[in-house]
């Protein structure tokens, strides 16, 4: 099973990144083998649709779980038409939410905000 997190920096002892569409790079984890591999997020820098972009980036890496902390509907959309189930992380470190996420300690990520729209470069 594959897990995806935005994060500020390529390393596994960083922190989660707050924004999903924005965040500049993301983690692709793949729990069975306990590869980590870090995608540069070529959304971060849209103008719009970052979200949807960054959901489809999530969708292309065949993620099957994506841990954040907030995600707007259009992005929600893309990942859930897709199957991707989503769950809130905590406030702490990426290996300290991988491990709570495969403990189960994690809550669903059910508030899906309307999105930031406009918010990117002009």
């Amino acid at each position: 099973m594959k897990v995806a997190i935005p994060v500020e920096e390529k390393t596994m002892t960083g922190k989660v990144c707050p924004s999903f569409g924005r965040a500049p790079y993301f983690l692709i984890y793949d729990q069975d083998t306990k590869e980590a591999s870090f995608v540069d997020n070529s959304a971060a820098d849209s103008a719009g649709g970052a979200g949807i972009k960054a959901a489809q980036m999530i969708v292309d890496n065949k993620a099957d779980v994506l841990l954040t902390p907030r995600c707007g509907e259009n992005a929600a959309g893309v990942l859930q038409a897709a199957g991707v189930k989503m769950y809130k992380t905590m406030d702490e470190s990426i290996a300290d939410n991988i491990k709570a996420w495969s403990e189960g300690k994690l809550s669903s990520l059910t508030e899906i905000h309307p999105g930031l729209h406009h918010q990117g470069g002009k």
